[in-house]
């Protein structure tokens, strides 16, 4: 994989782990508690998910069970869904076995990045869109039917991103037929997009709509001169994929989810 300007594994390790963390576009409501080695969202009003996480947490060993006790019965006490992120640079060691003793659900993910330069665009039978006002609501009922969500609040989370001044969020809305199939988007940073919350419908998976989504968005970084394309992979699921799509895997952690 080329190097560009990001010339060192350090300086890659980097933009895979820590620039990700500001891909978050806040909603009115939505509390950013941060503090050092702490950087927490909370929003009531997205009670299925989203804006509800605990980013990065670098914890006292002493402390880390009283901030992880009071953590899950903050999100507990409002009903929302979160995950709690357990990257490489989390403390303390054990921070994962902690979580899981409290029952939360471990997702394996994979750190993964590469260069923005794409194949072919997709052809055929699938076309890939990127998203504005007029097909906002037809990509979130598609983006809500994949990820199993209420419609509603994820429409107006959306107009959000459309309307933002100077926005860095972009979002893709793929077809089968014309038949909408998928989503995803993506947040554009100095040096590289970070790719996330691609999903494609059950009925049409396996025609190569997660490739075309992918490619879709590389293209898009290409085009604007950004480098290097970063994406947390699900172990079990995007990441075997992603690998076969050029992506290098740069380190492997722990997500955690409430639900």
């Amino acid at each position: 994989m080329p190097t560009g300007d990001l010339e060192t594994r350090a300086e890659r390790l980097r933009e895979v782990v820590e620039t990700p963390r500001r891909a978050y576009l806040p909603l009115p409501d939505t509390q950013v508690i941060e503090r050092p080695g702490w950087l927490q969202l909370l929003t009531p009003s997205l009670r299925q998910g989203g804006l509800n996480e605990v980013a990065y947490s670098a914890l006292d060993e002493k402390e880390a069970d009283a901030v992880i006790d009071e953590t899950l019965e903050q999100y507990r006490r409002l009903g929302l869904r979160f995950r709690w992120t357990v990257g490489p640079d989390s403390r303390p060691a054990d921070l994962a076995e902690r979580l899981e003793r409290r029952g939360m659900r471990r997702n394996e993910t994979l750190g993964m990045i590469r260069g923005t330069s794409v194949p072919a665009s997709a052809e055929g039978d699938i076309t890939v869109e990127q998203v504005d006002e007029h097909t906002v609501e037809e990509y979130s009922r598609t983006m809500g039917e994949g990820w199993g969500m209420d419609p509603e609040p994820i429409t107006a989370f959306n107009r959000l991103v459309l309307s933002h001044p100077g926005r860095r969020h972009r979002l893709f809305l793929a077809r089968y037929r014309g038949v909408p199939a998928g989503t995803a988007g993506l947040v554009t940073f100095e040096r590289s997009v970070y790719l996330l919350g691609g999903v494609v419908l059950p009925a049409f998976r396996g025609r190569g709509l997660y490739r075309a989504l992918v490619t879709e968005r590389l293209g898009y970084a290409a085009g604007r001169g950004i480098p290097f394309a970063t994406i947390h992979a699900r172990a079990s699921t995007s990441a075997p994929l992603l690998e076969r799509f050029g992506f290098e895997t740069l380190c492997r952690f722990p997500i955690f989810t409430n639900d």
